[in-house]
């Protein structure tokens, strides 16, 4: 490969995604303005990350422009054309909840930046595979209206809705449902990537990932809910749970195991596909039975309480099924346990 472009670098996946190409890469390419730092404060500042990757990478060159300027955005990928072997679309306004205060400015983000990207793709290196980190959120909560039992410390589908045993798969409805103002946008994205493929005939696709983490992953109360779990326990402050008992489920697949997704795509790309990617059964738990894992692994017990109210568009239960991303790219297998996943979380806060 000649130059990946990886936008959102210094943030979770982008981060892992840049060390990851730069292994493969003669060149790579970090757009990133540290806006996480805008949306969640100074403690989620992803300046040091950026600096840390400078470092470490000679092959690496970070861009600190803004994704919503067509500009700067057409101007850099005419600056390397056909050289591009692939875009990695990481960044994002990436909480649901945060969306709400500036609307506009989650739409530039999300939907309009993404358009910039397609097109300048489209006009400069319509060869290089583009593969975009969509959401979960895209279905709205959808998920909220399967059969769901409660079976003690988590919600569990109903055992006779055997359609969704493994998990959740691109077969949802999209429609009709609430998303909150973050879901609607990252759904109106993840349609102009697929379009730009099946219409354009660019390969695209859509990574529509739920609990994305790792051990680097800067979470604050509004996004990133196991990274932030962990440093409230770990730093023996109080945690507060939004809504469903503390019983409601998530999948949770750690940054590495998410990039080498995108190798595989990359490797082997097709046009306008949507893959659910996730940690599956095995790396799912309650919001419970996390503080539970945490409490053991770190032998801290955490004060926690829970609030009646959900966030709007929240999913009770929510697992992947990764079933068709593994159908077309079967030399992919998920390396690290939910356990581990902790493990490392928690050896990095103490």
């Amino acid at each position: 490969m000649n130059v990946v472009i990886v936008t959102g670098s210094s943030g979770l996946i982008g981060s892992a995604a840049v060390e990851r190409f730069c292994s493969a890469a003669k060149l790579v390419v970090g757009i990133d303005n540290n806006y996480r730092e805008r949306f969640f404060g100074s403690a989620a500042s992803t300046n040091e990350t950026a600096a840390k990757l400078v470092r470490s990478y000679s092959n690496f060159i970070h861009a600190p422009i803004d994704i919503t300027n067509h500009e700067d955005i057409a101007e850099l990928f005419q600056h390397y054309g056909s050289d591009i072997s692939a875009v990695i679309h990481c960044a994002a306004q990436p909480s649901h909840d945060w969306a709400k205060n500036d609307p506009y400015l989650d739409f530039s983000i999300n939907v309009a930046a993404t358009v910039n990207l397609l097109e300048s793709c489209r006009n400069f290196s319509p060869q290089a595979p583009f593969a975009y980190c969509s959401s979960n959120k895209v279905y709205g909560d959808q998920p909220n209206k399967l059969p769901l039992i409660d079976i003690g410390e988590r919600l569990e589908i109903d055992a006779e809705h055997i359609y969704f045993e493994k998990g959740i798969n691109e077969s949802m409805s999209i429609d009709q449902s609430t998303h909150s103002l973050f879901g609607a946008g990252k759904a109106s994205a993840d349609l102009y990537v697929q379009e730009y493929g099946k219409y354009f005939g660019m390969h695209t696709a859509c990574f529509r990932g739920g609990c994305l983490t790792g051990k680097a992953h800067a979470g604050a109360q509004l996004h990133g809910f196991l990274s932030f779990l962990v440093k409230q326990i770990t730093s023996r402050n109080k945690y507060t749970v939004f809504g469903y008992g503390g019983k409601q489920v998530r999948d949770n697949i750690d940054a590495s195991d998410v990039v080498e997704m995108f190798v595989e795509f990359v490797k082997a790309p097709r046009c306008g596909e949507v893959y659910n990617i996730g940690g599956g059964r095995g790396n799912s738990c309650s919001v419970r039975e996390a503080i539970t894992l945490i409490e053991e692994i770190s032998n801290i017990s955490c004060d926690f309480s829970i609030s009646d109210a959900a966030r709007v568009g929240d999913h009770a239960w929510y697992i992947s099924d990764t079933s068709k991303f593994e159908s077309h790219y079967p030399d992919w297998k998920k390396k690290k346990t939910l356990r581990v996943i902790l493990e490392e979380m928690v050896s990095v806060q103490l």
